[in-house]
């Protein structure tokens, strides 16, 4: 008798709370995030706009230009995610963002239709404006002009109420996308200087005589770089070699590893489990059958951060070494080079 008096019935349980609401109004959630598909225009022939409207359970006061947010779609029952840049947020709170149609989650985002639903996590990512910039250099290559343009949108905005700093961007871009609206806001802002790049015209790519030659500033300036794997693998070997790592700031869309390095033996201490890497930690572990928590997978989000115990990897965005123990690292972007323990 005295149990029966103790007992305590369970909360209604938040997936169901969901459920019920989702049959009234799509958007309807507890606590999720989740956006309706209100629009999606071409801006080439495998690249889109597409605009986003979220519930209010969005944390829109917490977006700053340059981050990003993960976007879940269900395929063929699972769910996927993808990262993508917010271009910019309107007035009424829907977002754009810009997709080019590679990949499962991107293609299906591309062809979904006008109303559906899709699921966001909150702003994310620290590829962010400085306030103490002496004058700025943005280099975008492919997709990567997603970040870069909010940024450049941002900082000309900051410049309507401050002393305006010279700000230069060099694009490179096979399709032209977004190429019609740099070259007005060039016109408009004339601290804002732009360099166009057309690669399906010439073979052009980034080094440092053509630094010099754009924008003879560079080593002065605070540099946001965002791009394709082998534009950042250039930019990246010229900060080094001129010593300027602390004036580059950067976003990576894809990442891909080493293929020459051979596999390592990398043990999660906590699971005692261990496995043999030979591409990045976090997909090698998967392979493996484990599931360590993760969410971008190219090293925006911190959700795979965790503690190096001892070996070495190197992080396949700069290419740095790190040989230290008991060090943070991402998985999604770290490489073993030797045996490797980790926290897990």
């Amino acid at each position: 008798m005295s149990s029966m008096l103790h007992y305590q019935p369970e909360w209604v349980r938040e997936d169901f709370i969901d459920f019920i609401a989702e049959k009234v109004n799509p958007l309807w959630a507890w606590k999720r995030v989740k956006a309706m598909i209100v629009a999606i225009e071409p801006l080439s022939p495998d690249f889109f706009k597409i605009q986003l409207r979220p519930n209010q359970n969005f944390k829109s006061d917490a977006l700053t230009a340059g981050q990003s947010i993960l976007v879940t779609v269900v395929i063929a029952g699972v769910r996927q995610q993808r990262s993508y840049s917010v271009i910019e947020q309107l007035k009424n709170g829907d977002l754009i963002i810009a997709v080019r149609a590679q990949g499962i989650v991107s293609k299906r985002l591309t062809q979904m239709p006008i109303h559906q639903v899709v699921e966001l996590s909150q702003p994310q990512g620290e590829f962010l404006l400085q306030s103490n910039d002496q004058s700025r250099l943005l280099i975008a290559s492919g997709s990567g002009i997603t970040a870069i343009y909010s940024l450049l949108k941002q900082a000309l905005r900051q410049d309507e109420s401050d002393s305006p700093i010279q700000i230069d961007l060099i694009y490179f871009s096979r399709d032209q996308a977004f190429h019609v609206e740099l070259q007005q806001l060039a016109e408009q802002h004339p601290h804002f200087h732009y360099h166009f790049i057309n690669t399906s015209e010439i073979q052009q790519h980034l080094d440092l005589e053509l630094l010099k030659k754009m924008t003879p500033h560079f080593q002065t300036a605070t540099t946001y770089a965002c791009g394709a794997q082998p534009m950042m693998y250039s930019l990246n070997q010229i900060y080094r070699d001129l010593n300027l790592q602390d004036r580059l700031k950067q976003e990576y869309f894809h990442i891909h590893v080493d293929e020459n390095l051979p596999a390592q033996a990398v043990t999660f201490l906590r699971a005692q489990q261990q496995f043999q890497a030979d591409r990045n930690l976090l997909e090698s572990a998967e392979q493996a059958g484990l599931r360590p928590a993760h969410g971008c997978r190219i090293g925006i989000c911190n959700t795979c951060s965790c503690t190096k115990v001892s070996g070495s990897t190197k992080n396949i965005i700069t290419g740095e070494i790190d040989h230290g123990n008991n060090t943070q690292i991402k998985l999604c972007v770290s490489q073993a080079v030797s045996p490797v323990v980790i926290n897990l």
